[in-house]
């Protein structure tokens, strides 16, 4: 028979052991939201050091990224800013808001950008955006101009016997129209969008490279280059990679050469694409098919483009 003394001791016993479990799975709790909410922001406020922040892919000015370049402006602890670009560009509205949250953070900070293989279009948008740009010899670059792209299905539709009524209030709306071939007005309306924004952009190229705007006009046929090119033409500063970049914000700004350089990154798909589509990409990744992610990407994109297509 157990005696009641030492059921009493048993009771106690155990509910020290549940006692020590709700503490360890408190604790375990704590570290966990800790950890997702650790982020590049509160990195940088232990140390000074030069920021690395990553414009890859296709560029749509999301809001992650506009929040990300936002921190890095506002933070105290960055001194300096290494913007790396990998990307053949995207929508224009969006590089421009990539453009003008680099030139934001340029006010306070100095910011350097270092091309990878492919700053292209939108990708060029935002590398003009920096006080340097350092580009690889064999980068590819320029691509300055503006596309609009549609669909144009109406013969399909005639073969499949297939026929769209529109009722509209005016002829140009929703023009250029994938039913039916474009007529000269709509052409000529679109036209006038892709020259309203191209315009833009040799102006930002010819105030940002500080060259002739007509020799900006004779750069900007959307031919690319590759950074010995870029160089020769005046598209770029330098060539060469990362230490080139720092090297220059020693020498030009004082930012020591030996700082930390940490990496500002944004979420990961999970919280802004959600999980179906985060394992879909990283799936595509581990099959070597990241490409058709990428192309199923830029089948989405509307309006007007500047991107450089090559890689589709």
């Amino acid at each position: 028979m157990i005696s009641e003394a030492e059921l009493i001791v048993d009771r106690r016993r155990l509910r020290r052991r549940l006692t020590l479990w709700r503490v360890a799975a408190i604790a375990l709790a704590v570290a966990v939201v800790l950890a997702l909410l650790w982020t590049p922001a509160n990195l940088g406020g232990f140390e000074n050091h030069i920021a690395r922040v990553r414009i890859d892919g296709l560029i749509t000015g999301d809001r992650d990224t506009l929040k990300l370049l936002g921190e890095v402006s506002g933070s105290e602890r960055v001194q300096a800013v290494i913007v790396r670009i990998d990307s053949p560009g995207g929508t224009t509205s969006g590089s421009e808001a990539i453009y003008e949250a680099l030139r934001d953070i340029a006010k306070t900070k100095p910011v350097v950008a270092v091309m990878d293989t492919v700053a292209a279009s939108g990708g060029y948008i935002t590398a003009i955006a920096a006080d340097h740009i350092v580009a690889r010899g064999n980068t590819i670059t320029g691509s300055i101009g503006v596309i609009f792209s549609f669909p144009e299905f109406s013969r399909l539709l005639d073969t499949l016997g297939i026929r769209m009524e529109e009722i509209k209030s005016g002829d140009l709306k929703a023009e250029p129209s994938p039913y039916k071939p474009v007529t000269e007005k709509a052409r000529a309306a679109a036209m006038l969008l892709v020259d309203d924004a191209f315009n833009w952009f040799v102006g930002l190229v010819a105030e940002r490279r500080k060259l002739p705007l007509a020799r900006v006009r004779v750069l900007s046929d959307g031919r690319v280059y590759t950074g010995r090119q870029a160089l020769e033409v005046g598209l770029v500063d330098a060539l060469g990679g990362e230490e080139v970049a720092v090297a220059w914000l020693e020498k030009e700004r004082g930012i020591a050469a030996d700082s930390e350089i940490i990496d500002w990154t944004v979420s990961d798909g999970l919280g802004v694409r959600g999980l179906g589509f985060a394992l879909g990409s990283g799936l595509l990744q581990s099959l070597g098919l990241d490409n058709l992610d990428e192309a199923g990407q830029r089948v989405k994109l509307d309006g007007l483009l500047v991107l450089w297509h090559a890689r589709w």
